[in-house]
C-alpha cells in the first residue's frame, strides 16, 4: 500500500482524485482539477436518478386528491416551472461570465459569488439539510420495498387477507453496509457508473407500474374518479380534503426538484460545448422524461384505482399479483434507490472533506492518500479521514431511520422548507443580478411574482405536511404488517 500526501493543490486535493496532482503530463482543465469528461448523457442520468424516485408510485395518490383537472394541470405548470429554473441556475455555475468566468464547485459558491451575505448561510442550511433527510428517507423508502418484496411472497402463498410481520430494520441495516462501501467512491465525477443502473431501476418500476395500472384499466375493475379528486363526505372529511390537496400539491411540487444536486452534476461536465449548454440539455431531457413518465404514472395509477388510490401501488400492494413482478419492481426500487443515496450523499461529504483540509491542510490524517490494489477493480484510492467521516455519516443516518421510521413524514416538511429558495429564490435573484434585469421592468414583476406563488404553495405544502406527519405519528406501528 503506498501513501502520498495530497497537499499539493488545493484545488486538486479537493476534487478527489490524487492521480490528477501525481502526474504532472496529465490533462487537466482551466481550474487546475482533472480534465472533466461528463457528458450532457451522463448529466441526464444523474438528473433522472434524483428525481424519479419511488415517490412516482405515488403519484395517483395526489392525482387522487386534487382530480383529473388540477393534478395533471400542476404535474405540467411544476415541470416547467422547474425546468425554467434549472436553466438560470445552469447559467450561474460560472461568474460572472457564464461561458468564461470562474467555476463554482458547489451552490454556496454560486450564491456566494452572486448574491453574498447571509443568503449563503441560508442556502447552505436549505441545501444540505434537505441533502441530509433525503438520505434519511432513502434508507427508510429502500427497506419499505425490501419488506414489500416479503410481503408479496406471503400474500402469494398464504392469501391476500394473510397476518404477516415483518421488521424492516434488518433491511435498513443491510442497505446501511451498502452505503459504507459506495461511501468510498472519491467524488461525483466517479458517479456515472452507479446513476446509469439507476436511471434503467427508474425505468424498470416506473413502467412495471404504468403497465400494471393498463393491465388493470382494460381489465375493466377500476374505482370511480371525479373531475375534482376525492369527495366530501364519501371518501374524506372537509378537512382532511384540505389538508390532503396540500400535501398533494407539495409532493408534486416537490417530485421535480434537483436543484440542491445540479451545480454538483454541472461540475461533472466538460467545457465543450459549455457548462451551462450541455446542463440545459441535460434538464430538458431530464424534466421532459420525468414528467413523461409522471403524467403516466398519476394519471393511469388514478384511472386504475379512482379516489380509493394509495400511497405507492407497489409498496401499498394496489397490485398483488403477478407477485414475481411486484417483487421485482420493489427490488428495482431498493436499486435505485442505492445510487440515489450517492447522488445526494456526495455533496454532504465533499463539503465537509473541503472544510477540514481548508482548517487542518498540515494533518495527514485528512490529506494523505493511500493507494490501494483491489481484485478486479485495480487500483483505488483511499484516504483515512474519508473512510472514517463518510463510515460515521452512513451509520448515524441509518440508526436516524431505524429510530424514526416515519421520517418521510418529516421529509415532505423539509421539502416544503427547501424547496422555495433552492429551486425557486435563489435561481431568481440570480438571474437578476447576473444579467442586470432592470426593477419594475415587466421580466422582473414577472420573476418576482413566481417566487411569490411558488413561497405560498411551499407554505401551504408545509402545513399539509404538518398534519400529515401529525397523522403518522398517531398511527405509527414498529414493524410493517401484511394485515395493516
Amino acid at each position: 500500500m503506498k501513501s502520498f500526501n495530497t497537499d499539493h493543490g488545493h484545488s486538486a486535493a479537493e476534487s478527489g482524485d490524487v492521480y490528477a496532482m501525481s502526474d504532472p503530463t496529465k490533462n487537466v482543465d482551466d481550474d487546475g482539477r482533472e480534465k472533466r469528461t461528463g457528458t450532457w448523457l451522463t448529466a441526464s442520468a444523474h438528473i433522472i436518478t434524483a428525481v424519479i424516485g419511488s415517490g412516482v408510485l405515488s403519484l395517483a395518490w395526489a392525482i387522487a386528491q386534487l382530480g383529473w383537472i388540477a393534478g395533471t394541470l400542476i404535474l405540467i405548470i411544476f415541470s416547467f416551472i422547474t425546468y425554467f429554473t434549472s436553466t438560470m441556475l445552469a447559467d450561474c455555475y460560472r461568474a460572472p461570465d457564464p461561458i468564461t468566468g470562474k467555476r463554482n464547485y458547489t451552490y454556496m459558491d454560486v450564491v456566494r459569488s452572486y448574491l453574498g451575505g447571509r443568503k449563503v448561510q441560508l442556502c447552505g442550511v436549505a441545501q444540505y439539510g434537505n441533502l441530509i433527510g433525503i438520505t434519511v428517507g432513502y434508507t427508510i423508502t429502500a427497506s419499505i420495498s425490501l419488506v414489500a418484496v416479503g410481503k408479496a411472497n406471503c400474500y402469494h402463498n398464504k392469501g391476500h387477507h394473510a397476518d404477516c410481520t415483518i421488521s424492516n430494520y434488518p433491511y435498513m441495516a443491510a442497505f446501511g453496509i451498502i452505503q459504507i462501501l459506495l461511501s468510498q467512491i472519491p467524488n461525483f465525477h466517479k458517479l456515472s457508473f452507479l446513476s446509469l443502473m439507476a436511471a434503467v431501476m427508474s425505468f424498470a418500476y416506473a413502467s412495471i407500474g404504468i403497465g400494471l395500472a393498463i393491465a388493470t384499466v382494460a381489465g375493466g375493475k377500476v374505482g370511480k374518479t371525479n373531475l375534482t379528486g376525492t369527495v366530501v363526505g364519501v371518501d374524506v372529511t372537509a378537512a382532511q380534503k384540505i389538508w390532503r390537496s396540500f400535501q398533494a400539491v407539495g409532493d408534486i411540487a416537490f417530485a421535480y426538484a434537483y436543484a440542491t444536486v445540479l451545480i454538483e452534476i454541472q461540475d461533472t461536465l466538460r467545457s465543450s460545448p459549455s457548462e451551462s449548454k450541455a446542463m440545459k440539455r441535460a434538464s430538458f431531457v431530464g424534466v421532459s422524461t420525468t414528467t413523461f413518465f409522471y403524467i403516466l404514472c398519476g394519471c393511469l395509477g388514478y384511472a386504475a384505482f379512482g379516489n380509493k388510490a394509495p400511497g405507492d401501488f407497489l409498496t401499498d400492494f394496489g397490485f398483488f399479483e403477478p407477485f414475481w413482478l411486484i417483487d421485482f419492481a420493489n427490488a428495482c426500487i431498493a436499486v435505485h434507490l442505492i445510487g440515489a443515496y450517492q447522488v445526494f450523499a456526495q455533496p454532504i461529504f465533499q463539503f465537509v472533506e473541503k472544510k477540514c483540509k481548508s482548517n487542518w491542510p498540515d494533518s495527514k490524517f485528512i490529506t494523505s492518500e493511500y493507494s490501494v490494489n483491489i481484485p478486479f477493480l485495480g487500483k483505488f484510492s483511499i484516504n483515512l479521514f474519508r473512510l472514517v467521516w463518510r463510515t460515521a455519516y452512513v451509520v448515524i443516518t441509518t440508526l436516524v431511520a431505524m429510530i424514526f421510521p416515519f421520517f418521510n413524514a418529516i421529509l415532505g416538511l423539509i421539502g416544503a422548507a427547501s424547496f422555495w429558495p433552492l429551486t425557486v429564490y435563489f435561481p431568481v435573484e440570480m438571474h437578476i443580478a447576473q444579467t442586470k434585469v432592470k426593477k419594475y421592468s415587466p421580466r422582473w414583476i414577472g420573476l418576482k411574482m413566481l417566487c411569490w406563488v411558488c413561497l405560498i404553495v411551499s407554505l401551504l405544502a408545509a402545513a399539509g405536511s404538518i398534519a400529515g406527519l401529525i397523522s403518522s405519528v398517531k398511527t405509527y406501528k414498529p414493524f410493517r404488517t401484511i394485515h395493516e
